[in-house]
């Protein structure tokens, strides 16, 4: 047999023994060191941990704040924040919101909060009393015709202020809102840049961002996954006090993806189970399921179709039809995790909770 041949021959066992060893590993959780080991091959595009641990609980609340829409970027960021259960206030350009009405309405449709950002984004305090008057009056009327509501907050272009600037936003209920960090994103600030500043976000503070740039659209999931790593959730900005908080009981919730508590059934004992948000690819996503009230629990998980489940991990789970999965704790806590497959939907499940 000829060397060629031979070598041809290795080179198709190898490729063959990979393509086994690529299946396998997607039928399982992904632990750290196999996802470094497969990027290494080239075979996943992340080094991230595909089962991250996220919290269940809210200990803090952050204010994710983005400037300057809306823009052609708009939509895409909605989707990211929807997917990955995060809220936030946008700072709209009054020229923007009355340019894109849709746009305005689509924020506060996927649950987010809107404030006023001036009409043209001008250095108001080098200007007049009439000049600042006549740029937030026209923002709040662009957004309130636009379906956004009437702003209370207001973010002063570049953070620029004075006491004509305040007179002006109280004459209109206005509640300045500067920053705490500054992401950079609007300085070409990579995404690894953006997560890091998130990361420094502590109870009540608020984070610049904005609608446009590309690398903060990427570092969504990430800001997620470190938020919830720290028992922080994404809160609305009081107009009271200008900090982040809870989301008031009158905010519209997202309706579609986003962490989701189920209360428990009326009959048998009382549990919780909690959903948030893993790691995101393009043909699936990581759910972390949190379970309160009961170490014997069965929590049930209707997918909703065409998603299905790849891979579960920390349970014992049957599955009752294709769309339904029952778990049961396997001595691994009360944590748990799921990786479904998309198939073009990106509809969380829903989950109920009974306590044995």
């Amino acid at each position: 047999m000829s060397s060629r041949l031979t070598r041809a021959i290795r080179i198709r066992e190898e490729d063959q023994r990979r393509m086994r060893t690529t299946s396998s590993v997607w039928r399982r959780p992904l632990t750290g060191l196999t996802v470094a080991v497969l990027a290494l091959l080239g075979l996943v595009a992340t080094t991230v941990n595909a089962t991250p641990s996220l919290a269940a609980t809210c200990n803090g609340y952050v204010g994710l704040t983005f400037d300057d829409g809306p823009s052609g970027n708009t939509q895409a960021l909605l989707n990211a924040l929807r997917q990955n259960g995060l809220r936030a206030t946008m700072f709209n350009e009054g020229q923007y919101a009355a340019q894109n009405p849709g746009l305005v309405k689509a924020q506060v449709d996927a649950g987010m909060w809107v404030g006023n950002h001036s009409y043209t984004h001008p250095h108001l305090t080098q200007g007049s009393q009439a000049t600042m008057d006549s740029e937030i009056s026209r923002t709040q009327s662009a957004i309130a015709n636009a379906g956004g509501g009437t702003p209370k907050l207001f973010r002063p272009p570049y953070g620029e202020t004075n006491s004509t600037l305040r007179s002006v936003e109280q004459k209109y209920g206005l509640t300045e809102i500067i920053w705490d960090v500054d992401s950079q994103d609007w300085n070409n600030a990579s995404t690894d840049a953006i997560v890091a500043a998130n990361a420094r976000l502590t109870n009540g503070q608020i984070i610049l961002m904005h609608d446009w740039p590309a690398n903060t659209l990427a570092a969504i999931p990430r800001i997620a996954q470190g938020l919830a790593g720290r028992n922080l959730c994404a809160g609305m900005i009081s107009p009271s006090t200008g900090r982040a908080v809870a989301p008031s009981g009158t905010s519209t919730p997202p309706p579609g993806p986003g962490p989701t508590t189920t209360a428990p059934p009326p009959t048998g004992g009382s549990c919780t189970a909690t959903l948030s948000a893993g790691q995101s690819w393009s043909d699936r996503y990581n759910l972390n399921v949190a379970v309160s009230g009961s170490n014997t629990w069965t929590v049930t998980m209707n997918i909703p179709a065409p998603e299905r489940v790849l891979s579960t991990w920390n349970i014992s789970a049957s599955y009752p039809s294709a769309q339904q999965l029952v778990a049961r704790p396997n001595g691994s806590g009360n944590n748990f995790g799921v990786t479904i497959q998309k198939n073009g939907s990106t509809t969380w499940p829903t989950v109920s909770c009974q306590a044995a």
